[in-house]
C-alpha cells in the first residue's frame, strides 16, 4: 500500500514537472513557430522582394551557412557585453550599499549620479570613439554606462527596503553589523539587485551593438552594418537571430543565478 502511494506521488510529481516544462518552454516555442509560419506564408503570397523582407527559412538557413563567421563576431560582442555588465555590477552594488547606509554620501553623490544618467548614453558614443579609438574599450565603457544606473537604483532600494524594527530585533539579540548584513540586509536586498541585473543584461547587449555601430571592425553590430551597406537583408536577419539568442542566453543565465543564490524563493513558488 505504501509503495503504491509513493508511486502515485512520483507520477504526480513527474506530471507536474512536465506541465511546468510545457508552460515555460513549449508554449513560447509554439508561439514562435506560429509567428514564423505566418511570416513565411505572407511573404510568399505577397511576393515581397528578398532585399526588403527575407523568408524565415532563408535567413535561418543563412545562420547555419555562415555560422563560422557569425560565431567569430558573436564572441567579440559577447565579450564586450560581459565585461561592461560585470564591471557595472561589481561597482554599482557596493556603491549602492554605501549610499544606502550613509545618508550624507547619498545627499552628496546621488544627485551627481542622477545628473550623469540624464545624459543620453547613445549620444556620447561618438565622443567615446574620438577619445578612446576603435578598440574594445569604448564599447565596454558604453555598456557599463547603460548598465550602471539600473543596478545602482534597484540595489539602493533593496538595501533600504528592510524594516527598521527587524534591525532593532537583531541588535537586541546581540548580532553585530556583519551578521546583520549577511543574514538580514543582504537577503532582503537580493530580489531588488537581481531585478536590476535582469534589466541591465538586456541593455548591455544594446550598448555593445550601438558602440559597434559608431565605430568597429568586428562584432555583430559591425556585421549588421556590413549587411546593410550591401542590402544583404538575409545576413542582417541572421545577425538579429544570433543577437536574440545572445540576449536569451544572458537573461536566462541571470535567472539561473538568481535561483541559485536565492533558493528559498524557488521553494516558495513551488509550494
Amino acid at each position: 500500500m505504501a509503495q503504491s502511494i509513493a508511486n502515485i506521488k512520483r507520477a504526480q510529481s513527474r506530471w507536474k514537472n512536465f506541465r511546468n516544462i510545457l508552460a515555460n518552454a513549449g508554449l513560447p516555442a509554439l508561439s514562435f513557430i506560429v509567428l514564423l509560419g505566418g511570416w513565411e506564408i505572407l511573404v510568399r503570397l505577397l511576393n515581397v522582394p528578398e532585399y526588403i523582407l527575407p523568408l524565415p527559412s532563408v535567413f535561418f538557413a543563412r545562420v547555419f551557412k555562415d555560422w563560422n563567421l557569425l560565431q567569430i563576431h558573436f564572441l567579440v560582442t559577447a565579450r564586450e557585453v560581459l565585461l561592461g555588465f560585470g564591471i557595472a555590477a561589481i561597482t554599482s552594488i557596493p556603491l549602492a550599499l554605501v549610499i544606502a547606509l550613509i545618508p550624507p554620501i547619498e545627499k552628496a553623490f546621488y544627485p551627481i549620479v542622477v545628473f550623469f544618467q540624464l545624459i543620453p548614453k547613445i549620444a556620447i558614443a561618438p565622443l567615446l570613439i574620438v577619445w578612446f579609438g576603435f578598440g574594445m574599450f569604448p564599447k565596454v565603457f558604453l555598456t557599463f554606462l547603460l548598465c550602471f544606473f539600473p543596478i545602482l537604483v534597484n540595489s539602493i532600494s533593496g538595501f533600504k527596503a528592510i524594516d527598521p524594527r527587524i534591525l532593532y530585533i537583531t541588535r537586541s539579540m546581540g548580532a553585530n553589523r556583519l551578521q546583520t548584513f549577511a543574514f538580514v540586509r543582504m537577503p532582503t536586498a537580493l530580489p531588488f539587485i537581481f531585478a536590476g541585473l535582469a534589466v541591465s543584461i538586456v541593455m548591455a547587449v544594446t550598448g555593445a551593438i550601438v558602440g559597434e555601430f559608431v565605430g568597429a571592425n568586428a562584432g555583430l553590430g559591425y556585421l549588421l552594418l556590413r549587411g546593410s551597406s550591401y542590402l544583404d537583408t538575409s545576413l542582417m536577419f541572421a545577425v538579429l537571430v544570433v543577437l536574440s539568442l545572445m540576449g536569451l542566453v544572458f537573461s536566462y543565465a541571470v535567472t539561473f543565478l538568481e535561483k541559485a543564490v536565492m533558493p528559498w524563493r524557488r521553494y516558495r513558488k513551488e509550494e
